[in-house]
């Protein structure tokens, strides 16, 4: 499953959020109609304050599945309105969630130097003289360029900018990324 967006805070009162994209293509992904998965991590909530009582009434499960049903872009965010989600209540109830897609149904990039994510994870990384230095943990789109996170063979994890001056090669079918790597990258 590919994440391609999160739902963020509620957006006015009659059940619309805000989605922060996570996705290269969102006019592809964010259409009316387009169905999701959905995820709830464990770490979405965030307490700022003393612990209250319990709501009154049964809480809102957030579903399997939800249905786009209308959106609008709004300074790079979409306001997204979700089947079933008609007020606020509801609709904060689905804050920190994670939108979802099958990769299955992801089409591969035109662009022969062009990845998808979940083609890069998993795949191991070596220096241009052949040394193993790890596996590809997950990409990071940082604002100035695309990150891998390297899980390290000798332990801990490493950022890696993938630019084609320090990634060279990316092989999918021989499973690795070769790393042309600055002195001291790795020790960081």
């Amino acid at each position: 499953m590919l994440v391609v967006g999160q739902i963020g805070k509620p957006h006015g009162i009659r059940g619309e959020v805000l989605v922060t994209v996570r996705t290269d293509d969102p006019e592809a992904r964010f259409v009316a109609g387009a169905v999701f998965t959905t995820e709830v991590p464990r770490d979405r909530r965030v307490s700022t304050g003393p612990a209250t009582a319990a709501p009154q009434g049964a809480r809102y499960q957030v579903p399997d599945k939800l249905t786009l049903e209308s959106l609008r872009w709004h300074q790079g965010r979409v306001i997204a309105q979700f089947e079933g989600v008609h007020d606020r209540n509801v609709a904060e109830e689905l804050r920190g969630v994670l939108l979802q897609v099958d990769s299955a149904d992801v089409e591969p990039p035109d662009d022969p130097d062009e990845f998808n994510d979940h083609q890069l994870i998993g795949l191991s990384v070596v220096s241009v003289d052949g040394a193993e230095l790890g596996v590809v943990d997950r990409i990071d789109h940082a604002p100035a360029s695309d990150l891998i996170v390297l899980r390290k063979a000798a332990g801990g994890t490493a950022l890696i900018p993938f630019v084609s001056q320090i990634v060279p090669t990316v092989d999918l079918a021989g499973g690795r990324v070769v790393v042309d790597l600055p002195e001291g990258l790795l020790d960081l």
